[in-house]
């Protein structure tokens, strides 16, 4: 089953967003706070496991929100994305710290699979994606199917390539536009687009394939 993640936010007060945009602190407050659940879900999706349970996801927003106020004036003076992105990549950057300051040399090298645009080092995990992707509302007598459904779907996870699975992750639990996926990813609308839909064929063809008994 798919998740429900992907509906629309709901939309932010335009004014507070411009204020926010020409540097007002408080606004930037209101705004951050606005996207705070979407911004967590950017951190769920890419933490490593090996850091649940050490690290918070509201400690790395707070963190995250610290670089945001102190660097609203960078923005301001070249706003080159709009706030949304510009906060997120303060949090990806964030997550890519906590990384490298817990795991060091046992952080794993996804970076040398694929490089991507955004120059981001933690990427959706196939795990991750999975627990998300496959409803885990379940009787007891269901538990064997959902989990040998959730390995079929990490299993097709996993045999996609980077690109296309972080398109998937952007759109679905994320909620970022086509648009917003192809200007962090260096895409084309087109290619964007393209790469979720195939996303989404796998992913189905998968979940409607039966289960050999």
């Amino acid at each position: 089953m798919m998740n429900s993640s992907t509906q629309a936010a709901v939309e932010i007060d335009s004014e507070r967003l411009a204020q926010a945009c020409g540097g007002d602190r408080q606004a930037l407050a209101e705004v951050f706070e606005h996207y705070r659940q979407r911004l967590g879900q950017t951190v769920r999706l890419r933490m490593d496991r090996r850091l649940l349970g050490r690290i918070d996801v509201s400690d790395v927003l707070q963190d995250a929100y610290l670089d945001a106020a102190r660097r609203l004036p960078e923005y301001v003076a070249a706003p080159d994305v709009s706030l949304f992105l510009w906060l997120r990549s303060l949090t990806t950057q964030r997550l890519i710290d906590l990384h490298r300051h817990h795991l060091g040399a046992k952080m794993r090298t996804v970076s040398l699979e694929l490089s991507l645009p955004t120059g981001d080092s933690v990427h959706a995990s196939a795990h991750s994606l999975a627990e998300l992707l496959v409803d885990s509302s379940r009787t007891p007598g269901a538990k064997l199917l959902f989990l040998e459904t959730q390995q079929r779907v990490r299993d097709a996870l996993n045999s996609m390539e980077l690109m296309d699975r972080e398109v998937l992750a952007m759109r679905q639990f994320e909620m970022l536009t086509n648009s917003e996926v192809a200007t962090l990813l260096s895409l084309s609308k087109a290619a964007a687009s393209n790469r979720y839909i195939r996303a989404l064929a796998r992913l189905h063809k998968v979940l409607n394939e039966p289960i050999d008994d």
